[in-house]
């Protein structure tokens, strides 16, 4: 593993308003249809505690294997901004940092996801996810 990361950043169009494209990230309900569920996983567990210092807990059942999703929420600036640390411990011990930018568009919104801290090797995997799962959100809300 390399001690180099990278910074990732990707982008989807809600035709939602901004709350309610925030508000899914932090509802469990609804974050645990879109977040960090995989095609053919089914999601055991998804738990927030949506305030700063609180943390998230999803896990998903992949093939009899349960993989945890772990995080901070370090800032909370509905509908704005929503910053939290993210680790999946069964790939890496390393913490990275996920910002997530909504800004008004079009009668709906765009959110921004910048993800900080990747590494390398994680890189193009880690792009193809946020975009997959920027896609289930938006069939999640409808």
């Amino acid at each position: 593993m390399s001690d180099k990361t990278v910074t990732l950043q990707v982008r989807h169009a809600y035709p939602q308003a901004p709350t309610v494209v925030f508000d899914a990230w932090l509802d469990p309900a609804i974050a645990g249809r879109f977040l960090f569920a995989t095609p053919t996983g089914t999601m055991v567990k998804a738990q927030t505690d949506p305030r700063a210092g609180g943390g998230f807990l999803f896990v998903d059942r992949r093939d009899g294997v349960d993989v945890e999703h772990i995080g901070e929420y370090l800032e909370i600036d509905r509908p704005r901004r929503l910053v939290f640390s993210f680790k999946v411990p069964a790939f890496s011990d390393q913490s990275s940092t996920v910002a997530l930018d909504l800004a008004a568009a079009g009668g709906g919104c765009e959110v921004t996801l910048t993800h900080e801290g990747v590494l390398p090797e994680y890189a193009e995997g880690s792009v193809q996810g946020w975009t997959m799962i920027l896609a289930n959100l938006q069939t999640a809300l409808g």
